[in-house]
């Protein structure tokens, strides 16, 4: 009987090959999340303790060094405390595994699994009004062909409300751009949703995948070399545009904008519009209808509804009267 204890590489390996593949059988956009998390890992590894992931060992990948790469995360790459508990995740996932696989390890991992999630503050979601998002979708040069590319991911974007992962993903055999034009993705949770286009979004598309370099290509955004986009590539070309359109509408120049704000956007033309939470939840894919409660915690115009229904309390205000001298100095020591 075999009982040699696995190295650190090949556990990495069988992890994401039975267990997240063939076990779990995660979404594409998961495995994704988790490959992007080990490879930030094992670069801080190779830095922090001058080892290949080739001759990594498990003993190395302790807690205090789990608890130094997600700090490594947060003040070199600047990521959000959210981020940072989706990196810990990964590997706390990737450790019960490991549990399993290294018997004698359990202190060790133990250790690890107990590292905490880092809390924080959640703050009200970041959207765009009508006129910066006609201003941002102003912004990309039509004359060249990243410009038309990039208008028409954000035009599409906006009107769908895609994830990121779902728009960097799409290929042709995801569209539909007949009478009824609609798109299906597979989203989170691997739970396939079509999203009806309305006509602009759907005559932009049609003109976009007709260019003479999208002959033959599949993917629908693809990068200038023809492959898939990343997502700091799209936050980049996102941020470029930003800044042009910080000229036509000064307001954009003030708020935080991430890809996720198009996809808050379309959340929040929604609830104006009046449609029900439950419709909302069920166009953006929300896995429980409690997540498209941030949308009605951030629509400041239903709480002035709200308030404008009440009746005010009428209460006389008082009045100032200035202290003595000998007081008001006593009370300035």
């Amino acid at each position: 009987m075999n009982t040699t204890e696995p190295s650190f590489s090949v556990l990495l390996q069988r992890f994401f090959t039975q267990r997240l593949m063939q076990q779990k059988k995660v979404s594409p956009h998961t495995l994704c999340s988790y490959r992007d998390t080990f490879r930030l890992l094992l670069r801080f590894a190779q830095r922090k303790l001058r080892a290949t992931p080739e001759l990594l060992s498990i003993e190395q990948i302790d807690a205090p060094f789990v608890t130094g790469f997600l700090n490594d995360l947060e003040s070199n790459r600047g990521v959000s405390a959210r981020t940072r508990n989706l990196r810990l995740t990964a590997i706390r996932s990737f450790f019960r595994f490991a549990s399993y696989e290294l018997p004698s390890r359990s202190a060790q991992i133990q250790r690890v699994l107990a590292t905490p999630r880092k809390r924080y503050t959640r703050r009200l979601i970041g959207f765009l009004t009508r006129p910066e998002v006609e201003a941002l979708l102003s912004a990309p040069d039509k004359q060249t062909w990243t410009g038309r590319r990039d208008h028409a991911l954000m035009f599409l974007t906006v009107q769908t409300g895609l994830r990121l992962a779902e728009v960097t993903s799409l290929t042709r055999q995801n569209l539909t751009l007949g009478r009824s034009a609609y798109l299906q993705v597979i989203g989170k949770g691997r739970k396939e949703r079509a999203v009806p286009l309305c006509k602009s979004v759907a005559a932009a598309l049609k003109s976009w995948l007709h260019e003479p370099r999208m002959e033959g290509t599949q993917i629908v955004f693809p990068s200038i070399r023809g492959g898939r986009l990343s997502a700091d590539a799209v936050q980049h070309l996102l941020n470029k545009h930003i800044i042009s359109a910080t000229r036509a509408c000064s307001s954009i120049g003030k708020k935080r904008i991430t890809f996720h704000c198009l996809r808050h956007t379309m959340a929040m033309d929604l609830l104006h519009a009046g449609v029900e939470q439950t419709a909302i939840a069920l166009w953006l894919g929300h896995e429980s209808i409690e997540t498209t409660q941030m949308y009605l915690d951030a629509d400041l115009a239903l709480r002035e509804k709200i308030l404008a229904k009440t009746t005010p309390i009428d209460s006389k205000p008082g009045n100032y009267r200035p202290t003595g001298q000998l007081l008001s100095f006593l009370n300035q020591l």
